[in-house]
């Protein structure tokens, strides 16, 4: 019933009464025409000395206006056949061509657009409250909504036309239409109350999107994508809280991944004290040693929570065998992870530059990563346009065998594959991987799906856009209780269970029970960063703890706070 109300008040709304008052006038002549070719086909056919009834002069009359034409009536005489003429043309111009324009006009189109509406609104209820504002919709967003979904944050997505907001909404995305440089679409958004906005569309776009939410909400966080680093500056003085340049990030993060980076771990999250981070096994001495035997704990005193085996996370076990193709991920402190550094991130002896394939805006800022760390390097890139005369740059195809020699393949410890598009990389890992078995190849990979392929086709490491902007976005809304630390795994905060204070560390076997691993437990203003088996929990204790999506909810089903 509200559905039909709605579409009946657009229908007779005042904006709309012009419209109806000249259909009924076009339906109107349309009748008199009729009603006029009827009376003549009567009298003409009177004067050929045919009689017919009315009804079959209105029939007549209809049949040949639409041209179907039955040929059971005909005049005999010129006149008759000239007055045929006349009504079956009149008729392909008011049946066949005005009728529908009219009614798909005054009648079809206002309808679609008032079930469009009811379908896609222009403001959220006045009661929401801690919902997150997205300005698109594409991959990235996509994957961030299901994320949203899953940690049972309300959200919308802002589109200003409405033919894309129904096409987002048959989607099953919450879609609001609205114009994105109008104050009034967020006052309608209630941005006032909003947890956050994502403007993520064209750094110009951006800018006024921030810009105008500006005018009506000072507090509310606004997060920006930037393209530009020139745009960077501009998007904070317009008055976005973070700015982010997600490509500039992915190239940074693919070039600490290298053998030759001595700072050998890469902090993938931290709560207070507390630091997550991963390292690979490659090129250190913990190659071909189970876990046991590493005696990693007993050195730095790190919690190795598990492994990273082609891109797939497996909970550490004592038997475990570290090998150049697995990534630790270990828990600790500042000291505990530079301690690991010293005793374990022993820089290798480069013979050769590492391999960038690509030079667009990830490959360029692998390209000053690993200049920053005095790491060689040569960038493949088929685009004299991108290639420019850096001397660092080998223009070519990398799918040729002599540009990779020109580039240095025969002596490079890693390959860095960083093509916008996952079908190359795929293609390229495994011509890499065929030329050179012993070669580090690190992989950007754009859509979430695609990440097991690149591992499954030989990639050792790689690193996915989606992942990587999503965990940054959502990572803002809860950074006390809740990171992502990589696409299914979470550290997150959680008070103690009743059921275990007074009690030692050691009768709870958490990781057994639930896949979790307690990295550390905040008591006052003190943490105790992996703490020791014998640690009894006091009323109060705040645990972190580190799991997959399951793991945290089979936690959180087991031991509530």
């Amino acid at each position: 019933m509200k559905l039909l109300f709605s579409q009946l008040t657009y229908f007779f709304n005042q904006s709309r009464e012009r419209n109806i008052r000249a259909l009924l006038k076009f339906l109107g002549l349309l009748t008199a025409l009729v009603a006029l070719y009827s009376v003549l086909f009567h009298f003409i056919m009177l004067r050929e000395g045919q009689e017919y009834s009315w009804l079959t002069g209105v029939y007549w009359t209809l049949t040949v206006m639409s041209t179907l034409g039955f040929g059971d009536i005909t005049f005999h005489t010129d006149l008759g056949r000239l007055f045929s003429i006349v009504v079956l043309l009149s008729g392909m111009i008011l049946l066949l061509i005005m009728l529908p324009f009219m009614f798909i006009q005054f009648f079809y189109a206002p309808w679609l657009e008032a079930q469009a509406r009811a379908g896609t609104p222009r403001r959220l209820p006045e009661g929401i409250r801690d919902h997150v504002i997205l300005t698109s919709l594409d991959p990235f967003t996509m994957h961030l909504v299901d994320r949203l979904v899953k940690h049972q944050y309300k959200y919308a997505i802002l589109v200003a036309d409405l033919q894309q907001a129904m096409e987002i909404s048959e989607q099953k995305y919450q879609a609001v239409v609205g114009n994105p440089g109008d104050p009034e679409t967020y006052r309608n958004l209630q941005v006032d109350r909003a947890a956050m906005v994502l403007a993520s569309s064209g750094d110009m776009l951006n800018t006024n999107i921030a810009t105008t939410i500006r005018e009506v909400s000072q507090h509310v966080p606004v997060v920006a994508t930037a393209d530009s680093a020139h745009s960077v500056d501009i998007l904070q003085l317009a008055g976005a809280t973070h700015v982010f340049q997600f490509m500039k990030l992915l190239g940074e993060a693919l070039a600490r991944k290298t053998v030759g980076i001595k700072v050998r771990n890469n902090v993938i999250g931290a709560m207070e004290s507390l630091l997550i981070s991963e390292t690979p096994v490659m090129g250190t001495s913990l190659a071909g040693k189970k876990l046991v035997d590493s005696r990693i704990r007993e050195i730095t005193g790190l919690n190795v929570l598990g492994l990273w085996e082609e891109g797939r996370y497996i909970v550490a076990h004592p038997d475990a065998r570290l090998d150049d193709k697995k990534i630790l991920l270990l828990a600790g402190s500042e000291s505990q992870l530079t301690c690991y550094d010293e005793q374990f991130g022993i820089r290798p002896v480069l013979r050769g530059p590492v391999l960038i394939i690509g030079g667009g805006r990830v490959g360029k800022a692998v390209a000053e990563t690993l200049e920053r760390h005095c790491i060689a390097h040569r960038i493949i890139e088929r685009s004299q346009r991108l290639a420019g005369e850096d001397d660092h740059f080998v223009l070519g195809n990398a799918a040729d065998i002599d540009t990779l020699n020109r580039a240095g393949l025969k002596d490079a410890p890693s390959i860095i594959i960083t093509t916008h598009d996952d079908h190359t990389n795929i293609y390229l890992t495994i011509y890499c991987r065929k030329l050179r078995p012993d070669i580090q190849i690190i992989s950007r990979a754009n859509n979430e799906h695609n990440v097991h392929k690149l591992h499954a086709v030989g990639a050792d490491q790689v690193m996915s856009y989606t992942s990587l902007a999503v965990g940054m976005i959502f990572n803002l809304l809860k950074p006390h209780d809740l990171q992502i630390l990589a696409e299914g795994l979470n550290l997150f905060k959680q008070a103690v269970s009743s059921k275990f204070v007074g009690k030692p560390l050691a009768d709870w076997p958490v990781r057994a029970m639930t896949g979790c691993n307690l990295v550390a437990v905040e008591s006052g203003t003190e943490m105790d960063i992996n703490p020791k088996p014998t640690y009894r929990f006091a009323p109060g204790d705040k645990l972190f703890l580190v799991g997959s999506d399951e793991a945290q909810r089979r936690y959180l089903e087991k031991y509530p706070a």
